[in-house]
Order: C-alpha cells, then sequence, then structure tokens
C-alpha cells in the first residue's frame, strides 16, 4: 500500500508542476509581445490622418 500511495503523491506533485508550468507559458503569450511592441513602438509617430471633409475650391469662367 506504501508503494500506491507515493505513486500518488508523486503524480499529484507533477499534476500541479504541469500546471503551474502550463499557466506561466500562457501569461508568457499573452504578455510578452505587448510589451515586446510597446518597446519597439516609434514614440514619435506623426499623425498624418487626412480631414474627413475637404474643403473644394468652386472655379467661376
Amino acid at each position: 500500500m506504501n508503494s500506491n500511495s507515493q505513486s500518488a503523491n508523486t503524480d499529484t506533485y507533477s499534476q500541479r508542476l504541469a500546471d503551474i508550468v502550463g499557466t506561466a507559458i500562457a501569461l508568457l503569450t499573452l504578455i510578452l509581445p505587448v510589451f515586446v511592441i510597446a518597446h519597439y513602438s516609434s514614440t514619435d509617430v506623426q499623425n498624418n490622418q487626412q480631414p474627413l471633409i475637404q474643403n473644394l475650391k468652386v472655379s467661376q469662367d
């Protein structure tokens, strides 16, 4: 019976370790790209957006 209880403890420990490693990988996968994009994006971005309404010049002949 001791061997069964020891095996159960090892399985529980390995399952817990797998849960922690999986959670760490998931968090890195979600968070790391955001930090990398924020770090390498330029803060000197110029806003070259065209106005939505442009004034039209009407030529008078």
